[in-house]
């Protein structure tokens, strides 16, 4: 089922920057929670068939979240998020970096950079999601790598999960 919900996605070259602005059926306490509590983001933050399993999390300035997504072959992919800054239920910015499964980051591949705000406006919450690269090579590179695909999967299965919580 194709979502009605707004999902806008554009690349700033310019900037070396990804942005997404997305509308969720869902109040603001429980997109913030989906976005920031473990438990939540194991169910969604993978594309199906992939799988996300977090191994680690400190919802906190300075604290890191170390998480793997598992592929249907049972390949991991680990990654951190390194949090810089959090405004509850407003804001919150991290560092995303691949690593090995005890967060030693891999070199060759630098790390993404996120700002995401939250808004309410009616009965949906509104999210805008900022991405910044050190380079427009790295930044073209994960878009080439299908994130905009696997990142429009992901906040459709986020959908289905507040559809269940009605």
């Amino acid at each position: 089922m194709k979502s009605n919900l707004l999902m806008n996605f554009s690349i700033d070259k310019e900037n070396k920057t990804v942005n997404v602005k997305r509308e969720f059926n869902a109040s603001l306490s429980n997109v913030w929670s989906a976005w920031t509590e473990a438990e939540i983001l194991d169910q969604w933050w993978a594309p199906a068939p992939m799988k996300s399993k977090t191994k680690s999390m400190e919802f906190k300035e300075g604290g890191r979240r170390l998480y793997a997504m598992i592929a249907p072959d049972g390949i991991e992919r680990w990654s951190t998020f390194d949090y810089s800054s959090i405004s509850p239920k407003t804001n919150f910015k991290y560092a995303a970096t691949f690593c090995d499964a005890d967060g030693n980051p891999n070199s060759e591949f630098g790390s993404s950079y996120w700002d995401i705000t939250f808004s309410e406006q009616g009965d949906s919450t509104f999210v805008d999601i900022v991405i910044t690269r050190d380079s427009l090579e790295e930044l073209e590179k994960i878009v080439e790598m299908g994130f905009k695909q696997g990142f429009t999967a992901a906040m459709e299965s986020l959908d289905k999960i507040f559809e269940t919580r009605k």
